[in-house]
């Protein structure tokens, strides 16, 4: 996808400039004027001419434009009259991102951030669910979608309660007890992970003031308690930074490098496990990768998620949980 909005809109106003027939076939010149005008700032030669560039060939945009420079004029024009970037079909991943974009917002409506486009959420879901519906009414195409989200009946009130510096009160239902246990927790951050949300704070009643994660689905119930915290200087993308998923250890970030099959490699590099992902080795036998992250149980039931198609090489104590993990599945099935 384009890397910002400013970049989007200079596609189109090109490919705009570049269908118009009632004026001359556009210079460079024409185009950087033309664009300039449209985006009320000006835009350099070498923006355009990368524009033009990604239009042509970035496989992630996918346009494929047949933009033809012809040298004798100096102009531009598309090799095929009836092209259009307006034209290119969505490609399944962005209808697939549209949906859950759409099924989150459809879900927190009660949120006054979202209120304020509700009209415009409203349209946007009726148009996607109608043309879902004709694609896979056609067999062309089929989404899985987690209808509801459990516990996000209680996103409202955190997010005022986080808002306004207000300590809450949960009974939390941990997988490892049989009753629920009350926490009154300073609310920091919630955060969405595979079709979960949880909310990141730290329980007054937890030893030496430790951030501590609770997921809303097992949230009981939750209370207001009208007392305050002073402000926390906590920054999400700080906390994650080096974390895969949404356990955080107080432990220092390890360098993991991972060996993978060359055909699960292609997949990998497409998409990559972590932003601290490097490829520090591809070729016919491997593609070989390294991140820094923290060893939490994420990265474990991601890294078993690929079988045989991955070998860990480092750090050795990961190697051996791995190696254990692979021991202890082949039991099961002798």
């Amino acid at each position: 996808m384009p890397k910002n909005k400013d970049a989007v809109s200079r596609y189109r106003w090109i490919d705009e400039r570049l269908r118009n027939k009632q004026k001359p076939k556009p210079t460079l010149e024409n185009l950087i004027e033309y664009v300039s005008d449209k985006m009320g700032t000006g835009v350099s030669v070498r923006t355009i001419q990368k524009d033009i560039q990604d239009m042509r060939q970035d496989p992630e945009l996918n346009y494929m434009a047949p933009i033809v420079y012809e040298r004798s004029s100096g102009t531009y024009r598309y090799s095929d009259d009836s092209f259009s970037i307006s034209n290119s079909p969505i490609e399944e991943a962005d209808l697939q991102g549209l949906e859950i974009a759409i099924g989150i917002l459809e879900q927190f409506r009660s949120l006054p951030v979202v209120q304020q486009f509700e009209d415009a959420i409203l349209k946007i879901a009726a148009s996607l669910k109608m043309n879902r519906e004709a694609l896979q009414h056609k067999g062309l195409i089929k989404f899985t979608r987690t209808s509801q989200y459990k516990g996000a009946e209680h996103i409202p009130e955190i997010v005022d309660a986080i808002k306004n510096l207000e300590v809450i009160r949960i009974a939390y239902q941990s997988f490892d007890r049989d009753e629920p246990k009350e926490h009154w927790v300073e609310p920091y951050h919630l955060r969405e992970y595979q079709h979960r949300f949880y909310l990141i704070g730290k329980s007054q009643k937890t030893r030496g003031g430790a951030v501590v994660t609770f997921a809303l689905d097992r949230v009981v119930k939750l209370w207001p308690t009208m007392k305050h915290f002073d402000e926390k200087n906590f920054d999400d993308a700080s906390y994650f930074q080096h974390a895969i998923g949404i356990t955080v250890h107080d432990g220092e970030p390890e360098n993991v490098l991972l060996s993978f099959a060359p055909r699960q490699g292609k997949y990998i590099k497409s998409q990559p496990i972590h932003a601290s992902q490097k490829v520090v080795e591809d070729n016919s036998k491997e593609c070989r990768i390294s991140l820094n992250v923290v060893i939490n149980p994420e990265l474990t039931m991601t890294l078993l998620s690929y079988g045989a198609q991955v070998k860990v090489l480092e750090p050795a104590h990961l190697a051996k949980k791995m190696a254990e993990e692979a021991k202890a599945m082949t039991t099961l099935y002798k």
